[in-house]
């Protein structure tokens, strides 16, 4: 820590000092008017909800994903309280506030709760997104999933012009060598037309990602099995046809298809973590099918901002998500059966298939007659199936899972004394079945759990996967999920807020089904299963006033059956439902400079997280980081005057270590976290015809291990990988 202090102070220099551009601030919009988030299932403005919230503006998200190519990547960087990204299709272990969060787009969540392949925050290119909704901490206000918050993402909307109007994009990368394989380009075109009461929104997106450098120049490792998004080629069409029916209620069409996938052209070298060797790549044909995501949606909505003097939204939707994964042969693998093939000779790889429909409903208006209280009343309804299939040899892994809840929930807020007291609360009652059938486990066989990849003279242990029969069942659940708050403004601009939320999400349904090793087990009695309800309190000040943008927050969640990753067989984790409790700390300041367009920012996060080891009740172990992320400070200082705009930004990741109670076992030590830094900068300038942007990622191109992988696994030479060295990304944009 105290060798990270002065190059803290250096970078802080660097800031002051350097002539840097960026985009406003999320809070700023409301200069234009009170930001409405449709994430938090209401019309009123962010400053009367008891809820931690920021919105991340399209020129604010635009200028992040210039420099990081994806909207999780952007979220992370700009949230203290996120974790670092993996630089993976794969975004297993990446939390909020010490939780998964829940991806949505305009609503519609792209988790797959019954058997969680980690790829739904690549289901949209960012090129179609508009602005990203962030409510923090637990809650169930789109439902299941948002035990760490809720990463909304609002496509583009409707055209408010008559005629013919879009925007073009086209960008190319390149690594710090300018090596050929690491090159990169994306085109993109939306056109919008609006004609009377009808409009009509098209595009499309090509994306041609190379493979990706580290700060020592070697070619970062890949991870075949879980999915890459370096060496791929993405995709992505989107579609919207709106029709206003009156002055107040519209109809909209909504369709995407999205699909990642990698090309194939490189091969995983081991690594060596004695040594400090990451994992890198060379050319060759891995086998069987490049892993890959596509998901394909669809979204009906009517909306009316005034039927019968409230606000109505309904919203109809079906999701469609295919996550193929890389494939492997044992000895590591757990798709072993002597029965098809002798053992350490079997190849097999995975799929998740999942398919989705469900509906949104709800209403709010003020109370006839109380015009200080509103009041939202709504309904929502989801059903899912999922199945992970082993296509190679066409068997059953994860069986088919039927997964259907109903919602209904009810929301007020109440105005007292002209707007200086706020006091909101609301009830949402889930009701779940789980249907899975009579299945077995794949076919039993005892093979080494380990890899040549460990150094020599480690044992290599055996275990025994499956093969065994479970009894199928159809189990329910259900639950009041209640929320409340108060909210105090003495001085417009200055709030200060307390609240209780309660989050419901499924476990890894499919995770804890394939993995059962013994006989007499029955889905309608296994506790495994049983849902993850949160507990989440926070207190919360914010100044919004003058060139002032601050917040702090101190929040703590607690779940008695939580739900924790464990390494299991080769590369794989298994679920354990343990107590866990989560506290911290989010500390945010963005301040304009005497110099005009000038604006500087820092940011703060420490978290801490345990669980129950020895299931007697009691916390006792810290959470590792597979289910919590690093303390972080990031700073930035922008600038936005004229036709110039940029940023640049550091994020410092602190170093952790890893304890449990005297008396307990141990974490292992070669866990424990180091830290390291990374900053990013990024310039723009407007022409005549269109906008010219250079990016630069890590721009002092830092080695570095990613926190994944340092933090996990830590026999594993496949899975050490380091991060992305100095990336250049230059991009032209035109609207019209």
């Amino acid at each position: 820590m105290r060798l990270a202090i002065p190059t803290l102070f250096s970078t802080t220099a660097i800031l002051l000092t350097t002539s840097v551009h960026a985009q406003s601030a999320p809070a700023e919009v409301a200069a234009e008017g009170p930001i409405i988030v449709t994430a938090a299932r209401s019309i009123l403005p962010v400053s009367a909800l008891p809820l931690t919230i920021d919105v991340v503006d399209k020129a604010m998200l635009d200028q992040q994903l210039a420099i990081s190519g994806s909207v999780t990547d952007a979220i992370s960087t700009l949230t203290p309280s996120f974790s670092p990204t993996r630089q993976k299709l794969s975004g297993a272990g990446e939390t909020l506030r010490g939780r998964s969060p829940l991806y949505a787009i305009n609503g519609i969540p792209q988790s797959t709760p019954l058997r969680d392949g980690a790829r739904d925050g690549f289901t949209i290119d960012g090129f179609f997104v508009d602005r990203v909704e962030l409510i923090y901490g637990s809650n169930a206000l789109q439902g299941i999933g948002g035990t760490g918050g809720i990463v909304n993402q609002v496509t583009v909307g409707a055209p408010t012009k008559e005629g013919l109007g879009g925007r073009v994009l086209l960008q190319g990368t390149a690594d710090n060598r300018f090596h050929s394989d690491g090159f990169g380009a994306k085109a993109g075109g939306l056109f919008q037309y609006k004609v009377g009461d009808f409009d009509a929104t098209i595009g499309a997106t090509y994306e041609k990602r190379g493979v990706f450098y580290d700060g020592q120049d070697r070619r970062v490792g890949l991870n075949l099995t879980q999915g890459e998004t370096q060496d791929s080629r993405t995709t992505n069409l989107f579609a919207r046809l709106g029709y206003a029916v009156s002055a107040t209620g519209r109809i909209d069409l909504i369709a995407s298809r999205f699909e990642l996938k990698g090309e194939g052209d490189f091969v995983a070298v081991t690594g060596n973590r004695d040594n400090g060797l990451p994992t890198s790549a060379m050319q060759g044909t891995p086998p069987g099918e490049p892993a890959a995501n596509r998901t394909e949606s669809v979204a009906l909505s009517y909306t009316d901002s005034d039927l019968l003097d409230g606000n109505f939204v309904g919203q109809l939707f079906f999701n469609r998500s295919r996550d193929t994964f890389g494939g492997e042969v044992a000895p590591i693998a757990t798709f072993q059966d002597p029965a098809i093939a002798p053992v350490n000779t079997l190849f097999d790889q995975s799929q998740n298939r999942s398919r989705k429909v469900g509906g949104k409903f709800s209403y709010e208006r003020a109370v006839p007659g109380f015009e200080a209280l509103t009041a939202t009343l709504g309904f929502d309804a989801l059903w899912d199936k999922t199945e992970q299939r082993l296509i190679a040899t066409d068997r059953v892994w994860v069986p088919p899972a039927e997964f259907r809840s109903l919602a209904p929930f009810a929301q007020a807020n109440l105005e007292l004394f002209n707007g200086l007291v706020r006091v909101a609360g609301g009830a949402r009652w889930e009701n779940v079945q789980i249907k899975i059938d009579d299945y077995h486990t794949l076919g039993s066989t005892t093979f080494v759990a380990c890899s040549a990849s460990l150094p020599a003279g480690t044992s290599c242990g055996t275990a025994t996967y499956g093969g065994v029969a479970v009894a199928g069942g159809k189990p329910k659940f259900d639950d009041l999920l209640l929320n409340g708050g108060v909210i105090i403004e003495p001085w417009e601009g200055i709030r200060a807020y307390a609240s209780y939320a309660e989050g419901y999400t499924a476990p890894d349904v499919g995770r804890i089904a394939r993995s059962v090793n013994m006989t007499g087990v029955d889905i309608d009695s296994y506790l495994a299963i049983e849902p993850i309800v949160s507990n989440n309190r926070e207190i919360g000040v914010e100044v919004k006033r003058g060139p002032v943008d601050a917040s702090a927050t101190y929040f703590w969640s607690s779940s008695d059956k939580g739900q924790l990753l464990v390494p299991s067989l080769g590369r794989n984790f298994d679920v354990q439902r343990q107590r866990i409790e989560i506290e911290g700390i989010e500390v945010n300041l963005r301040s304009e400079t005497p110099i005009d367009g000038l604006k500087l920012g820092i940011g703060y996060a420490h978290i801490d997280g345990r669980y129950d080891s020895n299931a007697d009740g009691k916390v006792d172990t810290d959470l590792d980081g597979v289910n919590i992320s690093p303390d972080r400070v990031n700073l930035s200082a922008t600038y936005n005057r004229g036709p110039v705009s940029a940023i640049v930004q550091t994020q410092y990741f602190l170093s952790r270590t890893f304890h449990a109670d005297p008396g307990l076992t141990q974490p292992d030590r070669r866990n424990n976290f180091g830290g390291y830094h990374i900053t990013d900068a990024s310039i723009r300038y407007q022409t005549g015809f269109g906008g010219l942007r250079l990016s630069v990622q890590n721009l002092f191109d830092k080695f570095y291990i990613d926190y994944s992988s340092d933090t996990r696994l830590p026999n594993d030479n496949l899975a050490y990988f380091a991060g992305r060295g100095r990336t250049f990304i230059l991009s032209w944009d035109y609207g019209f």
